[in-house]
């Protein structure tokens, strides 16, 4: 489909005449793991059983980050299951003090239990991966047997557990000369009927270990396959510098890489933790594929997000400043962030105190203060570097000012079409300077008050504004040849530089003056209308730009949550998309033991109540926005139609009525 049906439902509500059918026994609520057997997709990958078995070994790292272990042994076994062994402190065998129930119990049969929500001085995982503590819960419910074993204070204790239920109680006897002085032993048999494939990928399992191994200095990682017997072994002694190097062999750089290992001074950079910092490995190629990993935590984040964003603007600053400082730049040309960045390889890892990751599989940071603690380090190493290492530095700034010119050229050429159009933009348009059209990008804003703070928000370099007064027009039955009747509609076209066409038409791009045109409204039911009406116009009238991916949709946040300072965790503004989001949020902060009187909630009302920097640092900021591509989904090109004619045609009432009283059960409502 073009769109989630989220959108839509969220716009219409069922009809009262079968509120009957909604009744006290309708609700139904899930306990233990039975959320994520009931939908596994929401809590991690379900292609593959990689993922589930990643918690296990992310734990296991953690322990090594923490400095205790030197060894972490996967094995795969012939019967399909994965055992993985650490030499750490071994998972608690004791009785909880609140729950009365053993406390590797918990940490396996309940979603947000561990020890990784202790994030203040002393706590057993000050740095690490797990945010939500609900990995290994979730690797437990989709498994059809999971046996534990853990090797602490010369006792030894198990247990075995079959979806997620405890199979076998634990069982704890002394430790013996032959057993592991400390560590903890997990075996895991996957669930094939939760999984597309119950294949565990072999080269992306040794790439994960292998990443480990580059990441813990010292730490010998190993892999052992039981069927055909073969073992491998992964140790560093170089770390990430080693690494790039291994990955970039044969190619030619442009200089020598550039690395370091640097943590913050919380007596100087104010707003950062003790202990959280950076290693990176950096280096510049003038041709071929881009080398380019990151890491949080010891987390891989294959989607970047704000650390990697960091590493950019620290690289683009360093870069601009030292071809600034020795007059290197030509007349008329303006160097640009992707200009050296795009021909960067790198390795980098930050360490954070709280990291906030999109979604539990972890694929991206969105900590925003991570974009500071990355750039505020390496920006003045890399500058004293550059101007230690003139000759290299040279070679690297005249990389970057050949990608500048080669894309002045093409915006030259792009530029030369438009200036043969006689359509005149429209008034309330602000454009954005560049006429790269890769980079550039429009905002169809709801509201003349909110695009007022769009404006002075922006990076006004790559991003235009286009005001729009109130809900445009259902287009879904209006014949294209009749659409600059509306005078949005009008707006919209000539300032995207797009004429309306049909699925089946092959339309003229050449004119197209933005890469993304973002969909920007208020976070409530209005501004899901809004959405609603203009994906329908795009659907209908301009399919050539979403099966080209040029559509997006923007998500302001509803809520700011303002955390007071904790201990040597300075204060901090966190911001949340909607009403499931502060929730989270709020019970994750309790774990924090911050009391819930000491948070201050303020609720967005509407993008005008948010001033400029806000705006910017939450929706338009490219480093630190959430911004979702629209494109066609898992239905044919008929079934979207039918699906689209139900829901936005005229005479359709009575079609959508039935759907409403089909779907209405799936719309949630907070009480």
């Amino acid at each position: 489909m073009l769109l989630s049906l989220d959108s839509f439902k969220s716009t219409y509500s069922p009809v009262k005449s079968h509120m009957s059918q909604y009744q006290e026994s309708s609700i139904r609520v899930l306990k233990g793991l039975e959320p994520v057997k009931q939908r596994p997709g929401m809590y991690t990958r379900t292609d593959c059983p990689l993922h589930v078995i990643q918690e296990v070994i992310d734990n296991a790292a953690d322990e090594a980050l923490g400095g205790f272990g030197n060894r972490i042994a996967v094995t795969l076994y012939e019967d399909g299951s994965i055992g993985v062994e650490d030499e750490g402190r071994g998972i608690p065998i004791g009785l909880h003090p609140e729950e009365q129930v053993p406390v590797v119990e918990l940490v396996f049969t309940r979603l947000h239990a561990g020890g990784k929500f202790n994030k203040t001085d002393g706590g057993a995982y000050r740095f690490s991966g797990g945010l939500h503590g609900v990995g290994v819960s979730v690797t437990n419910a989709l498994a059809r047997r999971l046996e534990v074993t853990s090797y602490r204070d010369k006792q030894v204790g198990h247990l075995v557990f079959s979806g997620g239920d405890v199979l076998e109680p634990l069982v704890i006897r002394p430790q013996t000369s032959s057993d592991r002085k400390k560590g903890t032993s997990v075996r895991v048999w996957p669930d094939a009927s939760y999984f597309d494939s119950p294949v565990l990928p072999l080269s992306e399992l040794e790439r994960l270990l292998r990443s480990k191994a580059v990441l813990l200095k010292g730490v010998e990682v190993t892999l052992r396959v039981e069927k055909t017997g073969e073992q491998k072994s992964w140790r560093f002694e170089e770390g990430l510098l080693g690494f790039l190097n291994e990955e970039l062999a044969g190619r030619e750089l442009v200089a020598p890489a550039f690395t370091g290992d640097l943590v913050v001074d919380p007596s100087r950079e104010e707003g950062f933790a003790e202990g959280e910092g950076v290693s990176w490995a950096l280096a510049f190629v003038a041709e071929g594929n881009a080398v380019r990993e990151s890491y949080v935590n010891l987390i891989p984040t294959p989607a970047g997000g704000t650390h990697e964003a960091g590493l950019r603007d620290a690289v683009f600053q360093a870069v601009k400043a030292f071809c600034e400082l020795h007059s290197l730049m030509p007349k008329g040309i303006k160097l640009m962030p992707d200009d050296i960045f795009s021909r960067a390889n790198f390795v980098l890892s930050a360490k954070v105190l709280d990291p906030q990751f999109q979604g539990q599989i972890k694929e991206r940071l969105n900590s925003r203060d991570a974009v500071k603690l990355v750039s505020s380090l390496v920006k003045p190493a890399l500058e004293l570097w550059l101007n230690h290492h003139v000759d290299d530095a040279k070679k690297i700034a005249e990389l970057a000012i050949r990608q500048a010119q080669a894309r002045s050229r093409a915006a030259q050429k792009v530029e030369k079409r438009k200036s043969s159009s006689v359509a005149v933009l429209p008034g309330k348009l602000t454009d954005c300077e560049s006429t790269d059209i890769a980079l550039n990008e429009v905002f169809l804003v709801e509201g003349d008050s909110a695009g007022g703070s769009a404006k002075m928000g922006r990076d006004k370099e790559f991003q235009a504004v286009l005001p729009l007064r109130g809900k445009v027009l259902n287009a879904w039955e209006t014949d294209k040849d009749r659409l600059f009747g509306n005078q949005e509609i009008h707006d919209i076209a000539v300032a995207i530089g797009v004429d309306p066409h049909g699925a089946d038409d092959q339309p003229d791009l050449s004119g197209l003056r933005y890469g993304k045109i973002c969909i920007l409204s208020d976070a409530d039911v209005d501004g899901s209308h809004i959405q609603v009406l203009l994906l329908t116009l795009f659907f209908k009238h301009f399919p050539a730009l979403i099966r080209n991916q040029n559509v997006y949709v923007a998500r302001p946040p509803l809520f700011r949550v303002d955390v007071p300072a904790q201990g040597k965790r300075p204060a901090r503004k966190i911001y949340c998309l909607d009403e499931a989001e502060l929730a989270a949020v709020q019970d994750k902060l309790a774990k924090e033991n911050i009391k819930e009187a000491a948070l201050k909630v303020s609720r967005f009302k509407g993008l005008g109540e948010m001033n400029a920097e806000q705006l910017w640092e939450t929706t338009l900021n490219p480093d630190t926005r959430r911004l979702l591509p629209v494109t066609l989904g898992s239905m044919d090109l008929d079934q979207t139609n039918a699906m689209m004619h139900m829901l936005m045609g005229r005479n359709e009432s009575a079609s959508r009525r039935s759907w409403l009283e089909e779907k209405g059960n799936l719309v949630e409502v907070d009480i």
